[in-house]
């Protein structure tokens, strides 16, 4: 529990962020150090003045700890630190994710298979009902689906897949201790029992304009594919996007009518190259490879195999570890999910790596 008060105290000192604060426990040793350091000591840490330094040896992030600390004890919340096992390993990698990550519910937030699904808050019957269709042809698969609890596509997305019994996941731009919009209280209820809401935001945050943008992007980080249903050119789904390929997600999107508002977003970014186009879910299960991820053939590696540029690059970086995850060989190699997949299962083939629970990966 200490170490928790430390952690969260960390995410109350004003101006931190989580690059900053990422800087500040690297140089320290811990988030405890932080605060346990010499003013000194932090003046030699790159980037920390004299304004931040005060900061940090106020009592006033140690008070706002402990009053974080009563809420997640009094409302069962789980507080994720960015070096906890249980904290999304899909997000962790990046260096702007948040650096706790409030939790409630029952979901696996590590899931083997997880898809994101954003859209518009004014759907056509159409996007719904494509929506809902989608859900439907990718439940066999049993992914994690998270969205954002707005109006539109995401209820409908998270609503669907409760009816589905798939479990779902609300990313919040505000703290557990509200629900926006509150019309949508009682979904989320019952996504605590098979999924649950999640939020970088202490308790009491109440929900801001700025808030938004920046939840999106734990969207984009936490999921394996992103799916965009019906947008205008401007607005969160395409922010979430961007997001997305930024973090070298495969982004999908439903095409519409040329001159339709509703599907102007999507189209813009198939014919960017920012979304492969989605027809049905059988395009994403083909593009992650999810038809074979049950088909593992035992092949003997084979002296002098001949690897790809791609491939060695891969060998390499197990080299490196005793084995590594397919979140951390994505990012590491800045190859999107769909092409890491594709290349994993090419060394299987090969016999050159061996997968182990988890999707973790070891060289034989």
């Amino acid at each position: 529990m200490e170490h928790l008060f430390y952690q969260i105290a960390l995410t109350k000192i004003p101006k931190v962020g989580p690059v900053t604060a990422r800087t500040l426990v690297s140089y320290c040793g811990s988030p405890q150090e932080v605060f346990l350091s010499s003013t000194k000591s932090l003046l030699k840490i790159p980037g920390i003045g004299g304004q931040l330094t005060q900061q940090i040896k106020s009592e006033e992030p140690l008070r706002a700890a402990e009053k974080e600390l009563l809420h997640l004890e009094k409302q069962n919340i789980a507080a994720l630190f960015y070096l906890d096992e249980h904290y999304p390993s899909r997000l962790k990698h990046y260096p702007d994710s948040p650096l706790i990550v409030y939790h409630k519910g029952s979901s696996n937030l590590n899931a083997s298979r997880i898809v994101a699904i954003v859209g518009t808050r004014k759907p056509t019957v159409q996007g719904t009902t494509f929506c809902e269709e989608f859900l439907e042809q990718i439940a066999p698969y049993e992914p994690l689906i998270i969205s954002g609890l707005a109006y539109g596509i995401d209820i409908c997305a998270h609503r669907k897949a409760l009816e589905l019994k798939l479990p779902t996941v609300g990313v919040l731009a505000h703290g557990l201790a509200h629900l926006y919009p509150p019309t949508h209280r009682s979904v989320a209820q019952r996504m605590l029992e098979n999924g649950g809401i999640i939020t970088e935001y202490g308790f009491e945050t109440n929900a801001e304009k700025e808030h938004f943008p920046l939840r999106n992007r734990i969207i984009a980080g936490m999921c394996d594919a992103l799916l965009v249903v019906e947008t205008a050119r401007y607005g969160g789904s395409i922010i979430t996007a961007n997001f997305a390929n930024e973090y070298n997600k495969d982004v999908f999107a439903v095409p519409g009518r040329v001159k339709d508002p509703f599907s102007a977003g999507c189209n813009e970014l198939i014919k960017n190259n920012q979304a492969h186009l989605l027809e049905s879910a059988e395009d994403l299960v083909r593009m992650l490879r999810w038809d074979l991820g049950a088909f593992r053939y035992g092949v003997q590696q084979q002296l002098f195999t001949e690897l790809s540029v791609e491939e060695k690059n891969i060998v390499n970086l197990l080299r490196h570890d005793e084995e590594k995850d397919i979140d951390a060989l994505t990012y590491l190699s800045q190859k999107s999910n769909s092409e890491m997949a594709t290349l994993l299962l090419e060394l299987e083939f090969k016999g050159v790596i061996r997968a182990l629970p988890g999707k973790r990966y070891v060289l034989v």
